[in-house]
């Protein structure tokens, strides 16, 4: 069977979900995403990250000018119920003649935490990429000493692939890079959970989950 590659690289474009909107990331985010920078928990959360925590809104602008001009394509995590930027992510290693892409470059802000905010932003990157623009492998890596991030990556369904010894100097640090994937013949069963687990009758009145993702 032939296999075929991807329409196109992920357009600068808007997905609409029930909690977040996904918006193409701009300098009129910039002063919600350095407020989202602030506050208890912030360095962990920046450790993993290549940069480091911005000191004002014009780092963010200078950091959103900078992603913008590259190969990356980042978004915007807008909270639908506050109009808020919350956090961000960006499609990277975008290869469409070989039909994958990986999410990375996250920062999910303390209002995203242990709320349907960062899965949703998660699935409607996967469903974007399976979906509509028929990519076959979505990629998710991360530094294997990131507890959290390898825990997230198995909760939204990627699967361990290995470890990739000395494989980036991070802030003078020498990182290995844990590999996870999911691919398209995974897919649909994991749609299917994902719009379970978002639907409005797996939230009590209060906001809080039925079920946990994955039934677990």
């Amino acid at each position: 069977m032939t296999v075929q590659p991807a329409k196109s690289a992920p357009d600068r474009t808007v997905l609409e979900g029930r909690f977040v909107r996904l918006e193409p990331i701009g300098p009129q985010h910039a002063a919600d995403l350095y407020a989202a920078s602030l506050g208890e928990g912030v360095p962990e959360r920046y450790r993993w990250l290549f940069e480091y925590p911005p000191q004002s809104v014009a780092d963010v602008e200078n950091w959103i000018a900078a992603v913008n001009a590259g190969p990356d394509r980042y978004v915007t995590v807008i909270d639908k119920a506050s109009g808020k930027a919350v956090g961000r992510q960006g499609w990277l290693r975008i290869f469409p003649d070989h039909a994958s892409i990986e999410i990375g470059g996250i920062y999910w802000g303390l209002a995203m935490a242990r709320s349907p905010l960062a899965t949703e932003a998660l699935f409607l990157f996967a469903r974007h990429a399976f979906d509509d623009l028929g990519y076959r492998r979505f990629e998710w890596k991360c530094n294997d000493r990131n507890e959290p991030s390898k825990a997230a990556a198995k909760r939204f369904g990627f699967q361990y692939e290995g470890l990739f010894r000395q494989d980036r100097i991070l802030k003078g640090e020498s990182r290995d890079t844990a590999w996870f994937s999911i691919i398209d013949g995974e897919w649909p069963a994991l749609r299917a959970e994902y719009e379970r687990w978002l639907s409005p009758e797996n939230f009590r009145a209060d906001g809080v989950q039925r079920t946990r993702l994955g039934g677990r």
